[in-house]
């Protein structure tokens, strides 16, 4: 009788064991964790480093966890000009940052940046993704794009000096980056480059006069501080294409199911994140209002005087893009005739 009874506890032992250790060797190939970055050049307090940081914790919840992704705000992990290449090297996983902080870098992509006349963020990050899937870039191809944006339209911002005309700007020191650069050039002004992060204490110091930037600066970068006038300068208003990018080996390396989760968070934020330019320019003038700034807005002869002046950068572009072999007139057009049909 002992010897049944210890037979049948072996037996008994073998067969729970041949039953649930393979399962449990498949539920911890199942619950295997993919780590992730992100490097984004925005302090925390700003809501687009906040939304940035909604994005991990979203693509967390919709993967059940077989993602996870600490985020990395203010630069800690990559400053906004070294963002781009962070993440090509491996640095960063994602990353978020603005393609005029490496200028020259991607020239086709520069119709963007142009000065259109935008008036809403929103528009402009519709239009940046469509641009993207219609023309495909190669100066994007060493990443996978998570989605491209652009924020609502770049205005001049004084100190103590109102502009209400060009003659107004002429000499005046203006923060600017990228393409806005050539914008202050032409316009009469002296352009004085850095990134955003810097401009706080130039406008402080009075190493610059004034900025070209989005008026939801003057409060989530509270330039509110030191600047005193807003010229709105809607004829030549210019954006900035800013990028959500991820490193291509990384993707590549994830589970088909698992982008194709991604794939779908990147197509809600684009619609979030433009909605959200424009928020906080909304925002960001009732605050500046509330603070006593004074918004100007050019006469309508003076606002096509400034137009006027930058169409050489325009057709700067087109001569630079036949001359590299990129389609840069058809990149124009594509821009022109999407703001014609949905800015308003």
């Amino acid at each position: 009788m002992k010897r049944f009874n210890v037979l049948f506890l072996l037996v008994f032992v073998c067969f729970f064991t041949a039953l649930f250790v393979p399962n449990t060797g498949g539920c911890a190939e199942e619950k295997k964790v993919i780590t992730l970055n992100y490097a984004h050049f925005m302090p925390i307090m700003t809501k687009h480093a906040q939304l940035a940081e909604q994005w991990c914790r979203e693509v967390e919840k919709r993967t059940d966890g077989r993602v996870k992704i600490t985020f990395y705000p203010g630069g800690i992990l990559a400053t906004a000009p070294l963002v781009y290449d962070a993440v090509v090297k491996g640095i960063a996983d994602i990353g978020w940052s603005f393609l005029a902080y490496t200028r020259g870098k991607f020239p086709l992509s520069e119709v963007i940046d142009l000065p259109l006349g935008y008036k809403s963020g929103y528009v402009v990050t519709k239009m940046a993704n469509e641009y993207y899937r219609k023309f495909k870039p190669k100066e994007l191809d060493d990443v996978k794009v998570m989605y491209l944006h652009g924020h609502g339209p770049g205005l001049l911002l004084t100190k103590k000096k109102p502009v209400y005309k060009l003659e107004d700007l002429k000499g005046m020191k203006i923060r600017a980056t990228g393409l806005s650069s050539k914008i202050v050039e032409v316009l009469g002004g002296a352009p004085v480059g850095m990134s955003i992060a810097e401009a706080y204490d130039a406008l402080r110091t009075g190493v610059a006069d004034g900025i070209t930037v989005p008026v939801e600066a003057l409060q989530q970068w509270k330039f509110a501080d030191w600047i005193e006038y807003v010229t709105e300068d809607y004829g030549v208003a210019y954006t900035t294409t800013g990028f959500c990018v991820m490193n291509k080996t990384k993707w590549n390396s994830l589970p088909p199911d698992i982008q194709s989760i991604i794939e779908k968070v990147n197509a809600e934020w684009i619609e979030k994140t433009g909605q959200l330019w424009d928020q906080v320019d909304k925002e960001g003038k009732v605050y500046a209002q509330g603070k006593g700034i004074k918004f100007i807005a050019l006469s309508k002869d003076e606002d096509a005087r400034w137009a006027a002046r930058v169409k050489p950068i325009i057709g700067e572009y087109v001569k630079t893009m036949k001359a590299k072999n990129l389609p840069g007139e058809e990149a124009l057009n594509f821009c022109l005739n999407y703001l014609k049909k949905n800015q308003q």
